[in-house]
């Protein structure tokens, strides 16, 4: 299969980063993307997004307008740098993809227009933009008041620090149940990431991603 694209997703916290670190030594053999490329042009304007610098009034507007920033980052990232590593079939396994766009730009509609943004998202980054389409998507399941500690301690103490989605405890909440939505639509694989109200400690999770990707590149070989 030419398809090896693998996406990592989940909320903010749920410990994406990390584990992408520690795949990085289970899986020589693949190429390790994230998303937003914030040092390029494109990611600056993300930057300023998240900073709250984009006041729109009508949130179903910046629904449509901040999914376009991201989709154009992963359009320049993709022909400027892996489009290369894609081409010659090099698996690859990116944290954060389209799925980001689905699960916190959706959280902001009411939920009967869900359906009509992930056709319009769909169709503007895969068929549009002929980005690739993702073999599978792993989902980190987190709840929000498990992650929202866990933020808390990546950030020392210091909520200032939360960007403009991750201080916004209502909006992570529809962001979850969005996320929950669009995996059942779109048959992702879930991976649970607490227990009781605690996190599961990382080797246990990691361990579980482990064999989700060795099991989906098997497939795509």
């Amino acid at each position: 299969m030419d398809n090896k694209l693998i996406v990592i997703e989940g909320l903010d916290g749920c410990g994406k980063s990390t584990q992408l670190e520690l795949l990085k030594q289970n899986f020589p053999q693949c190429r390790f993307i994230t998303f937003p490329y914030y040092q390029t042009p494109s990611g600056q304007i993300i930057t300023e997004y998240l900073k709250g610098n984009y006041c729109e009034k009508d949130i179903n507007v910046s629904a449509y307008t901040a999914s376009s920033f991201y989709a154009v980052d992963r359009y320049t990232s993709f022909k400027t740098d892996w489009e290369k590593d894609w081409d010659r079939g090099t698996p690859l396994i990116s944290a954060r993809y389209v799925s980001s766009n689905a699960i916190y730009q959706m959280a902001k509609l009411p939920k009967a227009d869900w359906n009509e943004f992930l056709n319009w998202l769909y169709d503007l980054e895969f068929k549009k933009f002929k980005l690739p389409v993702p073999a599978k998507t792993i989902f980190l399941d987190m709840p929000i008041e498990v992650s929202q500690k866990l933020l808390l301690k990546r950030y020392n103490g210091d909520e200032q620090q939360k960007d403009v989605h991750e201080r916004n405890i209502d909006f992570m909440n529809k962001c979850r149940e969005a996320a929950l939505y669009v995996a059942d639509k779109q048959n992702w694989t879930m991976i649970s990431c607490s227990d009781n109200g605690q996190p599961l400690d990382i080797d246990t999770i990691h361990q579980e991603l482990i064999e989700q990707i060795k099991e989906t590149l098997i497939c795509l070989s």
